[in-house]
């Protein structure tokens, strides 16, 4: 974040309140209360500029708030911690099958939201906790789901693979890659046919960005001019593919070719914010945009994948010292004296107790009723029977 061009919206006012603001900040026992009621108006660059296809850039100056930047510090706090216990757990074999976490992709989630409201809708890919957080999902929700328990999102039948909340504008968590781009663009005709004003965010890695169907969905949301945002989480490995193994032009934001593109550092939350605004307001009056979002996972591809084999140890630590869009947030809070380094610390012992209890409560949780396996699979009313394997027991009859 480049520190040395935050200004307050007015800079002759700052200039004259700075003192005595840091002077009140730095007395009151209740700083971080004040600070987060805060209206300041804080007006901060972005780390590197944004890069076009197709259409001017949007202004590098990003307006914020000391409460949304202090937001921003402990939603992504809960998302990295969650995603570390989901790693514990996962190991502890409490939960099975796929999984695929987002650490160090946070940025892209917090500014996102920050942006858009829940009548927009956001449908995404497998590494799909921490957007389904950002949306409005619990934690409960979360582990529960991870471990297959009846308070899940999906009441225990989904898993990693397959978060989902329709009230909130969340339409999953989809296993099939690329398969969720047709379905955004699905929702954004849905939008522009019912005049809803809003917009549909579709994400997806760049290990999908190949994918034919990606290209058909895009020609026909162009041709109709749909409000689709297609949104390209370039983390730089497919897989354990690196992109400029798999893809002959590496450069996302510029794949739509006749459709404009954006590319973002989507390690800034502050970026991503500024760039999700701007895309909302051009496909409300243009149709779809495409946005690259130049970001990074820790972990590897899923829990299967060690993720050191095919990169190095340094290459990874080497993003955390530079790039880390917590340490980043971290930074800009201190700067701006907006809270002290033992504040966010206690905020971090906060999340961690948090994501403990939810744990403790999603243990609690029982198992999906084994009649759950027929549920939300066949039309109502169709009369479907279900018989044990001498077809003379009927185990299950459904409505």
């Amino acid at each position: 974040m480049a520190l040395s061009h935050i200004a307050t919206s007015s800079s002759s006012r700052s200039n004259l309140l700075k003192p005595l603001t840091a002077a009140l900040w730095c007395t009151l026992p209740h700083r971080r209360a004040i600070s987060s009621d805060s209206t300041t108006t804080l007006t901060i660059e972005t780390s590197v500029p944004f890069t076009a296809h197709k259409i001017d850039e949007p202004s590098r100056s990003v307006e914020t708030t000391p409460k949304e930047l202090l937001t921003f510090f402990r939603d992504m706090a809960l998302m990295r911690r969650m995603e570390i216990a989901a790693d514990s757990l996962y190991k502890a074999k409490l939960i099975r099958g796929f999984c695929h976490l987002y650490d160090g992709q946070e940025a892209v989630a917090v500014g996102m939201e920050a942006s858009i409201t829940k009548k927009d809708a956001i449908i995404t890919a497998y590494r799909d906790h921490c957007t389904f957080l950002g949306r409005g999902g619990t934690l409960l929700e979360v582990f529960s789901e991870l471990m297959g328990r009846q308070a899940g999102c999906s009441r225990g039948k989904g898993g990693s693979m397959h978060f989902y909340k329709k009230e909130f504008g969340f339409y999953g968590g989809h296993g099939i890659v690329g398969a969720q781009v047709p379905l955004g663009c699905g929702l954004a005709f849905a939008q522009k046919y019912s005049k809803d004003e809003a917009v549909t965010f579709a994400l997806y890695g760049d290990g999908a960005a190949n994918q034919g169907q990606l290209f058909e969905a895009l020609n026909i949301s162009a041709l109709w001019d749909l409000p689709a945002i297609l949104v390209c989480e370039n983390n730089h490995y497919g897989m354990g593919t690196a992109e400029w193994r798999a893809a002959k032009s590496p450069s996302y934001y510029k794949r739509g070719d006749y459709v404009p593109g954006l590319k973002v550092d989507g390690m800034d939350a502050l970026a991503v914010k500024q760039a999700c605004k701007f895309a909302k307001e051009y496909a409300l009056k243009n149709g779809p945009i495409i946005l690259e979002m130049d970001t990074y996972r820790y972990h590897g591809h899923s829990m299967s994948d060690p993720g050191s084999t095919y990169r190095t140890r340094d290459e990874i630590s080497g993003v955390r010292q530079e790039r880390d869009p917590i340490e980043r947030i971290r930074k800009l809070i201190l700067s701006h004296d907006l809270a002290t380094e033992k504040e966010l610390k206690d905020t971090e012992k906060e999340v961690r107790k948090e994501v403990d209890e939810a744990i403790a409560k999603a243990k609690e949780s029982p198992m999906p009723d084994p009649h759950e396996l027929f549920t939300n699979i066949y039309v109502k009313d169709s009369g479907l029977e279900v018989f044990g394997p001498d077809r003379k027991e009927l185990r299950y009859a459904l409505p």
